[in-house]
């Protein structure tokens, strides 16, 4: 079954496996360590000032799904999060170490060329070559239950495509023909997709949504 995840969904999901390889200590997180990777500036985009409402309900989402497990420490009542999203045994998908890198940043910063992935995923895998980080964006397009990433149109003045995760509930833009004038008919405004962009504008009429919360009388 393809896994959904919306804007906020997806940075969670992000957090949850980038601390999981990065700081394996301090993992699984709780809820204040997970708003603060939420709302990290580095390696985010776009950078978020969510709350622990707001990612609480969106653990809530998550947990509906099978997604993340919640358990606390021994002898700690503080509530702590793991993701199921891959890579366990309660679920069939699986990355090699590069792929799960691959995946992770892009649900942490959105569509990339091999070139920047190379040199941002590197922290949580080696690639030695670019032609490593190519060779795994083709795994993960060519997986037998279905592509996991797609090869976005070139845009004006770049030298490489950037590629996508498809794990959004909404379709991706159409990978067709390196053609500008196509481009400008997918892109809200310049080096931006239609995909990233409506990304960027549910995680603004989110954070709204959770500011009017907080605005309601009590």
């Amino acid at each position: 079954m393809r896994v959904e995840l919306d804007s906020l969904e997806a940075r969670v999901i992000g957090c949850l496996i980038e601390k999981q390889v990065t700081t394996p200590d301090q993992y699984p997180l709780s809820l204040n360590a997970l708003v603060s990777a939420c709302n990290q500036k580095s390696n985010r985009d776009p950078v978020l000032s969510l709350d622990e409402s707001t990612v609480q309900r969106t653990l809530d989402a998550l947990s509906r799904k099978h997604l993340i497990l919640e358990r606390s420490g021994f002898g700690s009542r503080v509530q702590k999060y793991q993701h199921l999203f891959c890579n366990t045994e309660y679920g069939s998908l699986k990355f090699s170490s590069q792929e799960l890198a691959i995946v992770c940043e892009l649900l942490l910063r959105g569509p990339q060329t091999p070139g920047e992935l190379r040199s941002r995923a590197s922290r949580m895998a080696q690639f030695r070559e670019v032609s490593e980080v190519e060779a795994a964006l083709q795994a993960l397009q060519d997986r037998e239950s279905g592509p996991l990433v797609a090869r976005l149109p070139r845009e004006p003045g770049r030298r490489e495509s950037r590629y996508m995760h498809l794990f959004g509930a909404e379709p991706p833009p159409q990978a067709a023909a390196e053609e500008p004038a196509a481009q400008g008919e997918v892109s809200g405004t310049r080096g931006e997709t239609l995909e990233s962009r409506v990304a960027r504008l549910e995680v603004q009429l989110e954070v709204l949504r959770a500011q009017l919360e907080e605005l309601k009388p009590k």
